[in-house]
C-alpha cells in the first residue's frame, strides 16, 4: 500500500518539476522577447548591410578594418558616433543633475506648504505628455524666424524687449542644452513624486530632535535628511541615467540629430530606417546595451540593499 501524503501540518509535498510549471509561461515570454531578440541583434551586428555575409565583407582597401567586427569600428570610432557619446555624457550630467536637484528642491518646498498636493499635480503634469508631444511642443516655443514677427514664444519675450531672436535649435553652442531642458521639465515631476515619498519617511522625532540641539534647517537637511532618503536618491539618479541612455524622441522631434545634436538612441534609428543598414544600428544598440547593464546592476543591488534593512 503507497502511503499517503502527511497531512498534519497542511502542507503537500511538491514534486521537483511542479515550480517550473508555474514559471514555464513567464520563461517562454522572456525567451520570445528578450533572450532571442539579444542573441539576433548581436548576431546582425557581425553581419554586413544586407545580411548576406559577415561584417568583414564591407571593409575598403587602405581602411582600417576590424573584421566581423566592423560595424562596432564604426559604432565606436565614426565621427558622428563621437558625438553622439559626448552628447549623451552631457545629457547624462545635466538632465540628471538637474532633475534630481530641482525635483529634491520642490519636494522639500511642497512639504511645507498647504496646497502640496496642487503643487506636486503642477510639476507633475509633464510627465502626462509624450515625448514626441512635449517636442512638439517646445519646438514652437523655441520657433526662430527670420522675419520681426516670431511665433515662438522665447523669441517673443526677447524681441518685445528689445533683443535680437535666437536659433535656438541650431546653434551648436546652446541647442543641445535647449533640448535638455525640455528633459528636465518632463522628468522633474517623476523625481519629485519618488523623492516626497522618500521623505515622508525621516522620522519627524530626530528632525525636532536636532533642532532642539540648536541645528539649522540647513544643517538638519544635509546632515539628516540627506543622509537618510540617500538610497532612494542613488536609485534616482541610477534610473535617470538609464533613461538619459535611451533618450530618442526629445532628439528626434526637435532636432533630428542634425546641427551637433545626435545621441546614440536616434543614430541607432537612422541606420535602421533611414540607411537600411541593420549591421551598424545592431552594434550601436549592443554598445547601448552594455553602457547600461553596470547601471542596471548597481540599481539591483541598492534595491537588495534597501531588502536588507528592511
Amino acid at each position: 500500500m503507497k502511503k499517503k501524503p502527511s497531512t498534519e501540518t497542511g502542507i503537500m509535498h511538491q514534486k521537483p518539476l511542479t515550480p517550473w510549471m508555474y514559471l514555464l509561461p513567464a520563461l517562454i515570454v522572456m525567451a520570445t522577447f528578450i533572450v532571442y531578440p539579444a542573441f539576433n541583434t548581436f548576431y546582425l551586428s557581425v553581419r554586413n548591410n544586407d545580411n548576406t555575409g559577415w561584417a568583414g565583407t564591407r571593409c575598403m582597401a587602405g581602411q582600417p578594418c576590424w573584421g566581423i567586427f566592423e560595424n562596432y569600428r564604426y559604432a565606436l570610432t565614426s565621427t558622428i558616433m563621437q558625438t553622439a557619446f559626448l552628447n549623451n555624457l552631457k545629457w547624462i550630467l545635466l538632465m540628471v543633475s538637474g532633475t534630481v536637484a530641482i525635483g529634491l528642491l520642490i519636494a522639500v518646498l511642497a512639504d511645507k506648504v498647504k496646497y502640496e498636493p496642487v503643487a506636486k499635480t503642477i510639476i507633475f503634469l509633464p510627465m502626462a505628455i509624450s515625448f514626441v508631444g512635449a517636442g512638439v511642443i517646445w519646438k514652437f516655443m523655441y520657433n526662430y524666424g527670420s522675419s520681426q514677427v516670431q511665433i515662438g514664444l522665447l523669441n517673443a519675450i526677447i524681441t518685445a524687449f528689445g533683443g535680437k531672436p535666437v536659433s535656438w535649435l541650431t546653434e551648436p553652442q546652446i541647442n543641445s542644452i535647449a533640448l535638455i531642458v525640455v528633459g528636465v521639465w518632463m522628468w522633474t515631476g517623476f523625481c519629485m513624486t519618488i523623492l516626497s515619498a522618500a521623505l515622508k519617511g525621516v522620522s519627524v522625532e530626530i528632525l525636532e530632535a536636532a533642532r532642539v540641539d540648536g541645528a539649522s534647517e540647513w544643517q538638519v537637511f544635509w546632515k539628516i535628511t540627506v543622509p537618510q532618503i540617500m538610497p532612494t536618491i542613488t536609485v534616482v539618479v541610477t534610473t535617470m541615467v538609464i533613461n538619459v541612455l535611451k533618450i530618442f524622441d526629445i532628439v528626434y522631434v526637435m532636432t533630428g540629430g542634425n546641427y551637433g545634436t545626435e545621441v546614440i538612441a536616434n543614430r541607432m534609428y537612422i541606420e535602421m530606417y533611414k540607411n537600411y543598414d541593420p549591421g551598424r544600428a545592431s552594434a550601436i544598440a549592443v554598445i547601448l546595451i552594455i553602457v547600461i547593464i553596470p547601471v542596471m546592476i548597481m540599481n539591483i543591488r541598492r534595491f537588495q540593499k534597501q531588502e536588507e534593512i528592511r
